[in-house]
């Protein structure tokens, strides 16, 4: 005997329900972190290439 057990159709059902609600939960996340950026004020910092040379100069 190997000791290894045969997943059961029961287990798969609960690990799709559970990675489910944990991708509703992010999405859920996702949308009002998003929401806030778009109510916000403009970001200030400098975005792109240049901003992480200028970082590096040391």
């Amino acid at each position: 005997m190997s000791g290894k057990t045969i997943p059961s159709k029961n287990s798969d059902t609960d690990r799709k329900t559970r990675l489910a609600e944990q991708l509703r939960a992010n999405l859920q996340k996702r949308k009002a972190q998003s929401r806030s950026r778009r109510t916000g004020e403009a970001d200030q910092r400098p975005d792109g290439l240049t901003a992480s040379k200028e970082m590096q100069k040391d």
